[in-house]
């Protein structure tokens, strides 16, 4: 057989590999280009409307919310990220890992505590009135806690850790060379952070508070508390309340534009960044020893937003926590297992179809699944509101077909198949987040030598034997972390679970019982989803030692 049919009949082998990365692609994207259809085709037009009446209050909140969340979170976890990295204070050892708790605590479980802790039966105004022995409201003032202001402080201190992490590596891994030559030169602190540490972590910094602001566009539980009215809120008053399709449609590809335009910005800031560390004579950091009133600085610096994003809502869930006989209700055990479950198997499906898409696109020879693969991770910057609306309505057309099939075939009415069970919010999830597997797999198997695959082919192994005797073994650790990052994810997901679940899980749960002002019987669903959290936490933290 000559080299050309050997090239030919490899390509043919290679074929199914391809054509299913092509289908999984085609998959992940295809409720993005849904809802751009349904907002191009709408039965009522209702784009004049929007624009002359709410949606100018939704791109305003929402753009407000954007900026001060990524203004926050960048000085917070920049500043922290830092500290922690140049210098040595006391408490510094466990605060460096302690900054990445609030990770654990959804934003949303934020705002019930923070309000709770503030109202006025909580327990700041009782203590208030009861040292100035005023006897109500208004013998005093007290500013307002369901703001907008008050939700960008909620969502920055559940969401700074992004920043801190990626800003902590990028200072740990820069040259100590650098900073001893500006020392050298009369640099002082300050100095050395504005012209040496930050502008080689610009594009680190950037990619974090890029993350922050669209998990804000994302964030459905915290505004919607706290009554501010934004893009993703809008989504819901439209098609929920106001059954128009269209419009809901139209305000979803306003957050897509808004989306699409954040990555290109932060890509575009990353490619003009020109700024790199020497390879050679690499040295680390030696960190600066901060005591007396510097070092207790340092330490309030750090401490004060894991106080605000961990210790604060986890001792306001705690405290409430064994109040009610929540933790007995039936409702509750179902919710767990519901989240458990669809989290579980959405994180399963999306890590498999994350490998085979990633195998599938390394082993063809077109360019098409290569030019696919990057697309694909637009579903992670998508809200799940979004993704719901582009989900549910060709969901529901497929169970219908379905159903009449069946009754065409037998006579019997299965009922919806798809809609009516979980497959609608697991197939959310998987689109959600398929950019954490597929990222996590894509950098796993870049990691094996092709000299392995290689010979395992030459020993008479086929592309799914190579697979699964040689790549998966040495893959195992790093989807592990995937599996888990996704399925922590699901559990905390709220937007997507609400529009296309019909029962409860631990988020929806949380979210049902604190809209009607019922924190105590909230509170161990949320206790539960923290807990869920930190084992998300601590994988992160084992992984950036």
């Amino acid at each position: 057989m000559s080299a050309y049919s050997s090239q030919i009949n490899r390509r043919k082998a290679f074929q199914p590999w391809s054509l299913g990365a092509g289908v999984i692609a085609a998959l992940v994207m295809a409720p993005i280009v849904m809802v751009v259809w349904f907002a191009m085709t709408p039965t009522q037009n209702s784009w004049p409307h929007l624009v002359d009446t709410v949606l100018p209050r939704y791109m305003r909140n929402t753009g407000i919310l954007m900026l001060a969340t990524g203004a926050l979170t960048g000085l917070v976890g920049t500043g922290a990220a830092w500290l922690v990295a140049m210098y040595r204070f006391p408490g510094h050892r466990w605060l460096q890992w302690a900054l990445l708790l609030p990770l654990a605590v959804p934003a949303y479980v934020g705002a019930y505590a923070l309000v709770d802790f503030l109202e006025y039966p909580g327990p700041v105004q009782t203590a208030l009135r009861g040292m100035m022995g005023w006897e109500s409201a208004r013998d005093y003032w007290f500013p307002q806690i369901r703001t907008r202001g008050a939700a960008a402080l909620v969502i920055s201190a559940a969401l700074y850790p992004y920043v801190y992490l990626l800003a902590r590596a990028a200072f740990r891994e820069q040259s100590g060379a650098s900073f001893e030559v500006a020392r050298a030169l009369g640099a002082g602190p300050v100095s050395r952070f504005w012209r040496v540490g930050l502008p080689l972590a610009r594009p680190a910094i950037a990619a974090g508070v890029a993350v922050v602001m669209m998990e804000t566009v994302n964030d459905y539980g915290t505004v919607d508390y706290f009554a501010v009215q934004t893009l993703t809120t809008g989504i819901f008053t439209e098609w929920m309340q106001g059954g128009n399709l269209g419009g809901a449609a139209q305000i979803a590809t306003v957050i897509l534009v808004v989306i699409i335009l954040l990555v290109t910005l932060e890509r575009i800031s990353r490619k003009r960044a020109r700024f790199a560390g020497s390879a050679r004579n690499q040295r680390p950091v030696i960190p600066t020893e901060l005591k007396g009133w510097q070092g207790a600085l340092a330490f309030l610096a750090c401490a004060l937003p894991f106080a605000v994003g961990f210790v604060l809502p986890v001792s306001v869930i705690l405290s409430h926590a064994f109040d009610a006989g929540e933790w007995v209700a039936p409702g509750l055990v179902a919710a767990l297992g519901r989240s458990l479950l669809v989290a579980g198997l959405a994180a399963f499906i999306c890590v498999a179809g994350a490998v085979f898409m990633v195998y599938g696109v390394r082993l063809s020879a077109k360019t098409l699944p290569r030019r696919l693969m990057p697309v694909t991770a637009l579903g992670y910057a998508a809200p799940g509101a979004v993704l719901a609306l582009g989900i549910l309505v060709p969901m529901v057309a497929i169970d219908n077909l379905l159903a009449d099939t069946v009754l065409w075939i037998s006579g019997t009415d299965p009922g919806l198949l798809l809609t009516g069970s979980a497959a609608a919010v697991i197939f959310a999830y998987v689109v959600r987040f398929f950019a954490i597997a597929q990222g996590t797999a894509d950098a796993a198997m870049g990691r094996v030598a092709p000299s392995l695959s290689m010979a395992a082919r030459s020993l008479g192994r086929s592309a799914g034997g190579v697979l699964r005797e040689v790549h998966m073994p040495l893959m195992r650790a790093s989807l592990g972390s995937a599996l888990l990052l996704v399925f922590v994810d699901g559990v905390k997901e709220l937007p997507a679970t609400l529009l296309l679940y019909r029962h409860d899980t631990l988020a929806t749960r949380v979210h049902a019982k604190a809209s009607l002002e019922n924190i105590s019987e909230a509170a161990p669903a949320a206790l539960m989803i923290t807990l869920v959290g930190l084992m998300a936490v601590a994988l992160l933290a084992r992984a950036n030692r």
